[in-house]
């Protein structure tokens, strides 16, 4: 039977997720096809990938690099647009079937309430969305009958452990977590954490940012606040455990106290392709993981008192409203801070919790006040940190 080509406009393709996805695309290219391919800045990058994939489309949101990616495009039959409005209105476009929403941050929000508000399929890998504005999303999906399909590792897991339970109620999330590479490392010498070294993650291929926020534990707690609007359950169901071998990527436990796990390679192609081809599974060049070379799988507490930010996440989640925005804005300022070398690695979690203290707190914000809350909360830890 033949199977109809699945057209992807793929929102950061020139990021960690971006690159991998287009891997993904060029192994199946009977089945995918890069329709639209948007970067930030890399216009160079984002160059190559056109001339290799030759979209419909290409955006650039940095307009000033815009003439030289519409000069270097010009002998190709590729329609080549700019700024953040041009994002928003790609996503609408009819021809495209999926959007993979791969932008850093914030920046993701507005295009992917675009792409949902026009019916288009979501590969989640932007968690900040759901962070700074899950019910918002979650709502509108329902509305649309949107499929908004889990990109990151560790929901993609749980995705896949509920196929084929249908109603039946989870008891808890075992959300997995590698502990990063300072796990061991004590107080003050997280103190001392240079960039470079935090920069060095010990098993999996992730773009600064993230890479950051997952040795800081700051993207385990946005990954718990991604599960509770993807998965419906309360952030008391959702336990963290640290796995520094990376292999079970996260579990469920039942009602019965069974609990289903998902297990593979430290690996994103997997993740990716699996929400490309859902719910299909296409064979993979990944390689199997193989037990009887594994020594061994373990697994321990977070430790909360050397990485804060995993506590911040669950009281900016418990108290709701716009917290979570607040959080995530005042993290992506200290990051910026940090990779910068402004500040150093202990400070980023100093100035989150006297932004989130400062920050005006709405219990039932709008869009409109998702904008001017994470607006106000750059603002305010900027001015913390001179």
């Amino acid at each position: 039977m033949e199977v109809k080509k699945r057209n992807i406009a793929i929102l950061g393709s020139t990021g960690s997720i971006g690159r991998q996805a287009l891997d993904v695309i060029a192994s199946y290219p009977e089945r995918f096809e890069a329709y639209a391919l948007v970067a930030n800045n890399s216009v160079e990058l984002l160059i190559e990938q056109a001339r290799r994939f030759l979209p419909e489309v290409v955006v650039i949101a940095n307009e000033s690099k815009y003439s030289q990616l519409r000069e270097a495009l010009s002998d190709l039959p590729i329609k080549v647009w700019c700024g953040s409005g041009a994002i928003e209105e790609i996503v609408r476009d009819e021809a495209i079937d999926m959007v993979l929403t791969a932008m850093v941050g914030f920046s993701g929000l507005k295009p992917t309430i675009s792409a949902i508000a026009a019916g288009k399929t979501i590969a989640l890998a932007n968690k900040e969305t759901l962070v700074v504005a899950g019910e918002l999303i979650t709502s509108l999906a329902l509305e649309k009958r949107t499929a908004v399909l889990p990109v990151d590792s560790e929901h993609s897991a749980i995705f896949q452990c509920l196929n084929g339970e249908g109603a039946n109620p989870i008891e808890k999330i075992l959300l997995t977590a590698s502990g990063g590479p300072f796990r061991n490392f004590s107080s003050e010498q997280l103190r001392r954490v240079t960039r470079a070294q935090a920069l060095a993650h010990p098993n999996w291929n992730m773009g600064e940012k993230v890479t950051i926020d997952s040795s800081t534990l700051m993207n385990k707690g946005f990954e718990m606040i991604e599960a509770k609007w993807l998965f419906g359950v309360e952030p008391s169901q959702i336990e963290v455990l640290v796995h520094p071998q990376s292999i079970i990527h996260s579990m469920v436990q039942f009602e019965d106290r069974s609990i289903i796990a998902q297990l593979g390679q430290p690996d994103m192609r997997m993740p990716i392709q699996y929400a490309f081809s859902y719910p299909e599974r296409l064979r993979s060049n990944i390689p199997p993981v193989d037990f009887f070379t594994l020594s061994q799988l373990t697994f321990e507490r977070p430790d909360r008192e050397k990485f804060p930010n995993l506590t911040y996440a669950y009281e900016a989640i418990d108290k709701g409203g716009n917290m979570p925005c607040i959080l995530n804005a005042a993290n992506e300022v200290a990051v910026g801070m940090f990779l910068q070398e402004r500040i150093g690695y202990t400070e980023m979690s100093h100035l989150i919790a006297e932004t989130m203290q400062k920050a005006t707190f709405l219990q039932s914000p709008s869009l409109d006040d998702y904008l001017q809350s994470d607006a106000e909360t750059r603002t305010i830890i900027s001015e913390l940190a001179h």
